[in-house]
């Protein structure tokens, strides 16, 4: 006997056996790439910092006397030795604000890279717009639905079939993301997995299995619910260990790092997720060694560094670069904050980075340098950074379909390949 069973069978068979089904909503019809599946090139990793970081109090020009007279609250002093209340000396001109500590021995090991005064041309100073442009990757253009990862997705030259090729962070799927390929969103991977007594997930699944195997025939999407179960099951959430030494911050911005080093780990086919970390809209009481800025970057710096160090050997296929969709303001406000600026800094950490420098022409903050005489110039292109790790690291030479509306590429040579 031959008994069809759907998927809605399927899951009600599960919770009969005392189990909440939490099974994703979102199950694609699509044959799950197998246990061992790696992208042909990186694992890419990109961190939005949501509200427009002030780049030039994380990555300090202490070399740049203008900075400090247009900072007279919240400039960050000048880098001493054995000091945790000044910046952080990276090559003489340039610092990291102490509570960036976290990246130094990266930047000492030539994996971490920084690239200074770069940004998106647009002039705009709407943080819905300037993100809207930036994970486009056509900015002042609309026209265009899909974001610039999505492009790469439909562009590159292999196949990967796995739901979990692209992973986006949190509960809104990142605009970055949009094409024809599926996405994955999610908060947690424990939504993914079976719910309920630890005791019984044995025999659960045997008994799925036999079905499976045995006397009944599952329709599409029965079978890829069982195949997600056994394949993300292969993710222990509540007693995963971080490797490395890895210390996330407990906060959802950690969380969700964590999760990716997991996926990453677990070899289900990742090629690129999209993680969020917002509060940088710093108008009111910035803080300049203590306070809103400071909490943040060393949030955000934990974050990048325990992925870094919890992947282990797996990093040096593994690029993360971080944006923001404006910098700030060169002068502070009345406030004790900073507005809405132009040009900012980007961070790009791997195994495959040339790390150790900082990237770009500084304009210098100068009133004759600055942009519209109140912003830092932006003297490279986002694109130019984002482009060259497409090309180099994730082996997509198709950067005229992932950015369309951009040709005047720059060779940085941030990345190796």
């Amino acid at each position: 006997m031959n008994t069809q069973i759907s998927r809605r069978d399927f899951l009600k068979l599960a919770s009969s056996f005392a189990v909440a089904p939490a099974l994703p909503a979102w199950m694609p019809r699509m044959a799950f790439a197998p246990q061992g599946v790696q992208p042909a090139g990186d694992i890419l990793v990109v961190v939005f910092q949501r509200g427009g970081m002030d780049g030039i109090s994380a990555v300090i020009p202490h070399g740049d006397a203008h900075y400090y007279e247009n900072r007279s609250a919240l400039a960050i002093p000048e880098p001493e030795d054995g000091s945790d209340k000044t910046g952080i000396d990276l090559d003489g001109f340039f610092g990291l604000h102490p509570s960036l500590r976290p990246l130094k021995d990266l930047w000492d090991e030539r994996t971490l890279a920084l690239v200074h005064a770069v940004g998106s041309p647009d002039p705009t100073h709407s943080h819905f717009d300037a993100m809207d442009y930036m994970e486009r990757g056509t900015p002042g253009e609309k026209s265009i639905p899909t974001g610039w990862i999505g492009r790469h997705l439909q562009t590159a030259p292999w196949q990967n079939e796995s739901p979990f090729r692209a992973i986006g962070m949190g509960g809104v799927m990142q605009a970055a993301l949009r094409g024809p390929i599926p996405v994955t969103t999610l908060k947690s991977i424990s939504d993914f997995h079976l719910q309920g007594d630890v005791s019984q997930l044995t025999e659960i699944r045997a008994r799925l299995e036999s079905l499976y195997n045995l006397g009944s025939s599952l329709d599409g999407d029965a079978v890829e619910t069982f195949n997600a179960v056994n394949i993300l099951d292969k993710i222990d959430v509540n007693n995963y260990t971080p490797s490395g030494g890895a210390a996330y911050p407990e906060t959802e911005f950690g969380m969700a790092m964590k999760q990716v080093a997991q996926i990453a780990k677990a070899e289900i086919g990742l090629e690129v997720a999209c993680v969020d970390i917002g509060g940088w809209d710093t108008h009111n009481q910035q803080g300049q060694l203590e306070g809103e800025l400071p909490t943040l970057l060393n949030e955000f710096s934990s974050g990048l560094a325990s992925l870094y160090h919890d992947l282990g050997d797996r990093a040096k296929n593994v690029t993360i670069v971080t944006m923001s969709e404006f910098g700030r303001r060169v002068k502070e406000n009345a406030s004790d904050g900073t507005d809405h600026g132009h040009g900012n800094c980007m961070f790009v950490l791997g195994g495959g980075v040339n790390g150790g420098k900082v990237y770009g022409q500084w304009p210098g903050l100068a009133p004759e340098n600055l942009y519209e005489g109140i912003d830092l110039n932006i003297t490279t292109d986002y694109r130019d950074v984002l482009g060259e790790v497409v090309e180099k690291r994730l082996r997509n030479p198709a950067l005229s379909d992932v950015f369309p509306t951009y040709a005047d590429w720059k060779n940085l040579d941030i990345v190796q390949g």
